[in-house]
Order: C-alpha cells, then sequence, then structure tokens
C-alpha cells in the first residue's frame, strides 16, 4: 500500500533547472565556449562536485575568473529566463490525488534549505508537504539515498511504502538506492539523458493516474 509520495524540487515542482542551463550556456559563449548539455547534466540534481561550473570555465580558459561577478551575472540571466515561477503541469493535480487518498507529501532536495522553503513558500504549497529535507539534513546529497532514506524515516514508513518522483539520473539512482519506487518525469534538460531502472516514464505529471501505479 502506497503511504507517501516524496517529490524532488527542481525540475519536477518548478523547472529551476532549465534556466540554471540557460544562464550559464550564454556565460560559457560570452566567454567563447560551447556548454553542453551533457556536462551541465552532470551537476542535475546533485551538487557541483562532478562539475563546477566556475571552475571548469577557469580550467578551460586557463585563468582565474571573478567569482562574485559569474554569480551575479548568472543570477540576473536566470531571473530573466525563469520570468515568473510557475509549478509545473500535473504537480496541483498530484497533490491533490494524494490527499483525498490520504497519501502524505513529502519533498526531498539536494538543494539548501532557504532555497527550497522560499519557492514553496511563494507557491502556496509548502503546508502541504509533512516532510521537507534538504541539503544541509544530510552530509552527502543525491546520488547518495541518505535525503530519501532521511524522508522514509522522518514519514515513519517503509521504502515499499513510498512512491518517489524524480526529474534526473542522479535523483534515480538515490531513490532505487534506498529501494523506492521511482517515477521519472524529464524536463528539458534532462529528457535526453539515461534512465535506468525506473518504474514508471511520464513525459509530464498531467499523464500521472494514481489507479495505474
Amino acid at each position: 500500500m502506497v503511504k507517501a509520495f516524496i517529490l524532488d524540487f527542481d525540475g519536477l515542482i518548478v523547472d529551476t533547472e532549465t534556466p540554471w542551463y540557460y544562464a550559464f550556456r550564454d556565460i560559457y559563449q560570452e566567454h567563447g565556449l560551447e556548454l553542453g548539455l551533457e556536462l551541465w547534466s552532470r551537476n542535475v540534481g546533485t551538487d557541483f562536485e562532478d562539475f563546477h561550473p566556475y571552475l571548469y570555465l577557469e580550467e578551460t580558459l586557463q585563468r582565474s575568473i571573478d567569482h562574485d561577478h559569474i554569480k551575479r551575472l548568472s543570477e540576473q540571466k536566470y531571473a530573466a529566463y525563469l520570468g515568473q515561477a510557475a509549478i509545473l503541469p500535473g504537480v496541483l493535480e498530484l497533490l491533490k490525488s494524494a490527499r483525498e487518498q490520504g497519501i502524505r507529501l513529502a519533498v526531498a532536495s539536494s538543494s539548501t534549505r532557504d532555497w527550497v522553503h522560499g519557492y514553496l513558500q511563494t507557491l502556496g504549497i509548502f503546508d502541504q508537504f509533512a516532510v521537507i529535507h534538504t541539503a544541509e539534513d544530510v552530509k552527502r546529497v543525491k546520488p547518495d539515498p541518505e535525503l530519501y532514506l532521511l524522508a522514509l524515516k522522518s514519514l515513519g514508513i517503509e521504502a515499499s511504502e513510498a512512491v518517489v518522483f524524480e526529474d534526473s539520473p542522479n535523483g534515480l539512482k538515490a531513490a532505487k538506492a534506498a529501494g523506492i519506487r521511482c517515477v521519472i518525469v524529464p524536463n528539458e534538460v534532462t529528457r535526453n539523458l539515461q534512465f535506468q531502472l525506473h518504474d514508471l516514464r511520464l513525459s509530464s505529471l498531467i499523464e500521472f493516474q494514481l489507479e495505474k501505479l
């Protein structure tokens, strides 16, 4: 029996990932470089351990860059691409369906607490989640399973009683390592990446039907 849905945040509830990619793609182009999706995808759903856009830019240019300037520039470009933050299609319907069926809701995100809480509050859905865990709550973020194991513990349920919703291979790896079924809903940045061992793949959460789970 399904007792809880555990949702990723970035790219699943709000597509913050595509604007960030576009922002750094522009910055790289301004430095005469190309930033491919395959390279950028290394940090999607995780931290900058495998690919740090600032350090990689320095290494490629073989010179130091002003990190504060790049940070300000990327944030400006990100805001321009994001525009008015909006919940992705199907998310509200998923939350409503879960509530009606008595299924608890949680968020497990590799992003920071301020980032996730801020967006959820702005979007008016913060109070719908019984549990919210972010990068500050664990030693290692996804693809390590710690975030999902912690969410299970906080919810007081077994892995077999939960379903994870993810948009990235790193998130999928974390969910499966925690022994949880995982529904993949890729976004523009992640749809061409390699996903393995997922239980269900949707092009949008609009397609999700609780009865078929």
